[in-house]
């Protein structure tokens, strides 16, 4: 069947096929979105049933949603405060989740000034990663050739920390980066990127950047796309352009690398 006729979406005809069963899935999931929280909500509940949180309510083995919502109250992330806590100290009993929980993924702290523990699971990722494979699709549908050339992109990691109870805490950006679905992610045109990985993961800053930078720029000629995940990442890589261009310029004419670049690993793949 041809790829034009296996959708018919608004959204308009996809690409390939590829994008054609990513766009079905849109349109499923959102087609008739109250059926769908309600059945992903009876899942959650029927998983999580026997967990410490659920248990304190006594409602047995309830999965529809006006129980949930008439007895499960409204809370804030301080009223969570004590399980989490629980669990970063290392406790590994069934407090929120049924699933073990793998790391904790923190928020930028930027409200309240002190960053929040979100407490996650293995799965989570699968679901991050469905999540980002939607994007070029719908984004292709709009703006033609994004399978061609490469994307300067400026991405990076952040700072890590360990709970006391030995779970990683660290930014949600910076969870994906490292994890697997990342670092061997298969080939996808509509992501070729001029930065390596080791340049990516690298967690000094100016060495990231500056190896990020360098690649764009020796790689111009096939450079379609530029960006970040952030409006102020680009701003940042635009100042860092301004002030590092001399250094840039002479490394791609003679082939030579910043001394200031001293991670193997960057100075190996730059």
């Amino acid at each position: 069947m041809a790829v034009d006729s296996v959708l018919s979406s608004p959204l308009g005809p996809p690409a390939c096929e590829k994008d054609a069963k990513a766009l079905r899935f849109i349109e499923e999931m959102t087609r008739n979105a109250d059926v769908v929280q309600e059945k992903v909500l009876a899942e959650i509940l029927t998983r999580n049933g026997q967990t410490e949180y659920l248990q304190r309510f006594k409602l047995g083995g309830f999965t529809d949603r006006l129980t949930f919502k008439s007895e499960i109250p409204v809370i804030t992330y301080e009223d969570l405060q004590p399980e989490i806590q629980r669990i970063a100290n290392g406790d590994r009993s069934h407090i929120l989740s049924a699933h073990p929980i793998s790391e904790f993924l923190t928020s930028s702290g930027t409200s309240a000034g002190e960053r929040k523990l979100m407490p996650t699971i293995k799965e989570e990722l699968d679901r991050r990663q469905l999540l980002y494979s939607l994007l070029m699709p719908v984004m292709n549908l709009y703006v033609p050739g994004l399978d061609k050339g490469k994307g300067l992109y400026f991405l990076f990691v952040k700072s890590e920390t360990k709970t006391p109870g030995g779970l990683l805490a660290r930014p949600v950006l910076t969870s994906y980066y490292k994890s697997d679905h990342f670092k061997t992610r298969p080939y996808d045109p509509y992501n070729v990127y001029t930065s390596p990985n080791e340049a990516i993961l690298c967690p000094d800053s100016f060495q990231s950047m500056y190896a990020q930078m360098l690649c764009g720029l020796y790689e111009r000629e096939q450079v379609l796309r530029v960006g970040a995940v952030f409006a102020s990442g680009l701003l940042r890589a635009i100042r860092f352009l301004n002030l590092n261009w001399k250094q840039l310029t002479h490394d791609i004419r003679t082939g030579s690398l910043n001394p200031r670049v001293t991670d193997p690993l960057v100075r190996e793949c730059t």
